[in-house]
């Protein structure tokens, strides 16, 4: 049995950047399932990862003295997640105005049975890292981010909730 493609999972939007990830002992709450402050964690690492495929790093956030920084954070957690799920999940830049504002999705599938585990939003604003005020995007962040936008990207579905 060949392993599935990236491809072969109902992703909210095309071609995601994504990272495997899985819980382990210490990410697992009282509830025997993952804590949610660790969705948030991953969300970060794979921002981070995401912004440096890209070709933009700390460094270069700090050589330009901007940052782009999150003004509202939104997650959906549709359904658990266990120590030893092998996970992964997905990240897109699905708006841009390319000057002040982005916005950042994400979306977390179990592979084994292909489950939508969390989807989460980021509304970022740009920001100058010396003053912490909103500033504009300089170029470079305009060449690299707006052109990883995803196209007249819809926003997802709305999470279906289980009774």
């Amino acid at each position: 049995m060949t392993q599935p493609s990236v491809s072969d999972f109902a992703w909210d939007y095309p071609s995601p950047f994504t990272l495997p990830v899985s819980p382990a002992a210490a990410d697992i709450d009282g509830l025997n399932h993952t804590n949610n402050a660790v969705y948030v964690r991953w969300c970060d690492s794979i921002g981070w990862a995401h912004s440096e495929a890209l070709g933009l790093c700390l460094a270069d956030w700090q050589r330009l003295d901007r940052a782009v920084a999150i003004r509202r954070g939104e997650y959906d957690y549709l359904l658990p997640s266990f120590e030893g799920d092998q996970l992964l999940l997905g990240t897109w830049i699905t708006a841009s105005d390319g000057k002040l504002t982005m916005q950042r999705s994400f979306q977390l599938i179990r592979p084994r049975d292909r489950a939508i585990i969390m989807r989460g939003r980021w509304e970022l604003v740009s920001i100058e890292l010396s003053s912490g005020r909103p500033r504009r995007m300089p170029p470079e962040f305009i060449n690299v981010y707006h052109a990883a936008l995803i196209p007249a990207a819809a926003p997802p579905p709305e999470p279906v909730r289980r009774e």
